[in-house]
């Protein structure tokens, strides 16, 4: 059984910072791209940002967080981490991870499995 579990979100002030894990169990953790989306109600899930398939591997963003957000992965804890800096209201939103095994990994139709998403709320 494939299970993707997110953490470390939570209540910050604008310009703070956050740390989101997602630790996956149940499946070849290597053979997936890794992504975080996130959600606010009454709108579609939107792309944040993707690693590919290999620790250190190609990243790709939304241009509403480049340069403040950074993915990585570690594919020996089979983890996928966001760290978020400087955030700003609008960042308020449920975080999913989501893992991929085709491309383009910024669209959320090529996930096959989804984490149940951590709350981030940054308040001004």
């Amino acid at each position: 059984q494939v299970q993707l579990v997110e953490s470390g979100g939570g209540l910050v002030q604008a310009g703070g910072s956050l740390r989101l894990s997602c630790a996956a169990s149940g499946l070849s953790f290597s053979n997936y791209a890794m992504g975080w989306f996130r959600q606010v109600p009454g709108k579609e899930r939107d792309f944040i940002a993707a690693v590919t398939w290999r620790s250190g591997g190609n990243t790709y963003y939304a241009d509403s967080v480049k340069g403040r957000f950074t993915i990585s992965r570690d594919n020996a804890k089979s983890t996928v981490y966001l760290q978020m800096n400087s955030l700003r209201p609008e960042d308020t939103a449920v975080y999913y991870c989501g893992a991929s095994g085709r491309y383009p990994i910024t669209n959320t139709n090529t996930y096959d499995y989804w984490g149940q998403g951590t709350q981030v709320t940054v308040s001004s």
